[in-house]
This record gives C-alpha cells, structure tokens and sequence, in this order.
C-alpha cells in the first residue's frame, strides 16, 4: 500500500518538543500485536511464562550490557504486553577519558621489567581504549528489545515450520516520569 497523507495520519504520542534521550525515567508498555497473549498466561494470580516470555525476560537483562547510558529497573511481562521503567542516565563527556586513562594505567602498571619507561612512547603504541556500548534514545533502547524479542520468538516458530506474523503492535505507550509522585 502506497502512503497517502489523506487518510495515513498518525497523531504522534510523544510530547512536543521534548528530548527522549535525556537522563531520566520512563514508564513503558509494549503490546504484542492484535493484543495476542504470546509470552505466558496467568495461574492463581502469577504470571507463567511460556519459551517466548522467558525470551523477553531474558533480552531484558541483556540490554544493559548494549548501552552504557541505560539502567535496568522494574520490569513484568504478561500475557500479550511487557511493562518497563526505563531508565536513562546522563554519562557525561568524560567517559572517553577515563576509559584511556584506565587503559594507560593498566599498560604501566602490567610492565614486568623495573626499568624506566618513556610514558608518552609507550602510550602512543598502545591500542586505542576499548569502545563502550552506545548511548541511546528511549526509542532507540525500545526499537532495539523489540527487534531482538522478535528475531529471537521467529527463530523458534521457523523451527517448528511455522509462521509467526508480527509479534509486536507498532509503537509503544510511554509516560514521562517527573517525580516520585
């Protein structure tokens, strides 16, 4: 289907103006498409996740270790959504430097012999520091598990020879957190 402007027009959730990869929190909710209960069901008031809610739970976690500027916080799969309070974190411009500093440290500090070292010969042979994880938008962090979820419930359902259709609505719901209140 070709974009018509006439009748494709999505009003954007997203607050006018406002800087989604700032350090702050973020109440998320991400809805399996056509509101399918894909990751588990509820027993006696606790939710049990299936092979696909344990994905999700799974990549969760992982996603820390993807960009340094995001923090893990609460986080619960149902049956056909996933709610998150995502967190940004303001990481600043010195984390470059310090990660070189650490790195010529640790060269000087790992030399075995006692001799004298010329410091600005012996840096400027060395590797360049090691490369962090990107920081990332709320929408980047979100795009990223959604992708990862999907790709990781596809593999399972072409095993068994079968088709998945879209695992997630487009878009997600998300609410600023401003406060404790």
């Amino acid at each position: 289907m070709v974009y018509n402007p006439k009748i494709h027009h999505r009003r954007s959730i997203r607050l006018k103006g406002y800087d989604y990869s700032q350090a702050g929190a973020y109440f998320i909710t991400i809805c399996c498409d056509d509101r399918i209960c894909r990751f588990g069901k509820i027993v006696n008031k606790e939710m049990i996740l299936n092979q696909f809610g344990l994905i999700a739970y799974k990549e969760w976690i992982k996603l820390a270790d993807r960009f340094i500027n995001f923090e893990l916080d609460v986080f619960q799969i149902m049956p056909n959504h996933v709610h998150m309070i995502l967190v940004l974190k303001d990481v600043g411009a010195s984390l470059g430097a310090t990660l070189a500093v650490t790195q010529k440290e640790n060269i000087i500090n790992n030399f075995i012999d006692d001799e004298i070292v010329d410091d600005e010969n012996l840096w400027a042979g060395a590797s360049p520091a090691p490369t962090a994880a990107p920081t990332a938008s709320m929408s980047d962090i979100i795009g990223a598990y959604k992708s990862i979820v999907a790709n990781a419930c596809l593999t399972i359902y072409k095993e068994k020879n079968e088709q998945m259709r879209k695992l997630w609505q487009r878009n997600c719901y998300e609410h600023i957190i401003r406060n404790e209140k």
